[in-house]
């Protein structure tokens, strides 16, 4: 599970569809895909038919390193990773550029609509596949992320950045008294978390860390190449050619065989149509542990 490259990295330049874009190109582009509120904390943007960029003073070169091993270890498809890099900021920040392939074809949640069962049952086989294989990659010790580094979930993260709740954790009653700790940290009723302490020793046992993406949206998944469509703009559909790219790997790591699932419910899309139905399709699923992370997570988050 040696990974075999280091940082920063630049793929061969016989192996690059083009000449990468300098930092220049990329902090200049106008075709801005993904911003969080401050631009300087994270953005990401398109540069020409070939390359994504993902960078900023909070974008970390984790998820960069994860899709390398990705790419190195599994079948598993992802874009290809060209370079992740460093530089000083202009706000005295550092900051990290991820350089990544871009996919041409559309989102799984922009097509959604006009996708067909048939198409569903191939699209949620594949992903079945998918998920089957990263389940098999062996945990470097207890659940963590690549690098045996702690969990990147957003439920362990705090305001508070002199506290870390995201281990690396040996076992799941680590983890399971990390969440109580993040509970209790926002303010949040001490005799609620000594009753969800108590719960989670019965529910939350026994559950082996396994690879995870963590953040299991259709706006995390791909068509690798642009739909046909008849002449009236409706997607024609050949279901012997949905070749997906999974994007946006930067909470995954070796988490508890529920946390895919009972993530996924608890994003998948304020049950506005059948995408509940599909990911039960898709994964296994934790009914009785989602019940107990959607109330956890209803109140930490609100």
């Amino acid at each position: 599970m040696m990974a075999s490259f280091s940082l920063p990295y630049f793929a061969d330049e016989a192996s690059l569809p083009a000449i990468l874009p300098t930092v220049e190109e990329i902090e200049s582009a106008t075709e801005i895909l993904n911003e969080r509120m401050a631009a300087a904390s994270g953005r990401v943007v398109g540069i020409g038919e070939h390359f994504i960029v993902k960078y900023g003073a909070f974008v970390n070169l984790q998820e960069g390193e994860t899709m390398l091993f990705l790419k190195q270890s599994t079948t598993v498809p992802i874009p290809r990773v060209y370079a992740l890099y460093q530089r000083p900021g202009p706000d005295k920040h550092t900051y990290s550029y991820i350089v990544m392939e871009r996919i041409k074809g559309p989102t799984l949640a922009s097509v959604w609509p006009n996708m067909g069962r048939a198409a569903k049952e191939i699209v949620s086989s594949n992903l079945r596949l998918v998920f089957e294989e990263m389940r098999k990659l062996k945990s470097p010790g207890g659940y963590c992320s690549f690098g045996h580094r702690g969990l990147l979930d957003g439920l362990f993260e705090s305001e508070d950045h002199s506290k870390s709740f995201n281990g690396p954790f040996d076992t799941e009653s680590d983890l399971n008294e990390a969440m109580i700790a993040r509970y209790v940290k926002e303010g949040l009723s001490i005799y609620k978390a000594e009753h969800f302490s108590r719960a989670f020793k019965d529910v939350f046992q026994n559950h082996a860390p396994v690879f995870t993406h963590a953040d299991f949206q259709r706006k995390n998944i791909m068509f690798r190449n642009p739909l046909a469509t008849t002449e009236n703009g409706q997607v024609q559909w050949d279901t012997t050619d949905l070749e997906l790219v999974i994007i946006d790997w930067e909470f995954s790591g070796w988490y508890p065989s529920y946390w895919e699932y009972s993530r996924a419910l608890f994003g998948c899309g304020a049950w506005r149509d059948d995408w509940s139905y599909w990911i039960e399709q898709a994964l296994k699923p934790f009914r009785s542990e989602y019940a107990w992370v959607l109330l956890f997570l209803t109140e930490l988050f609100s």
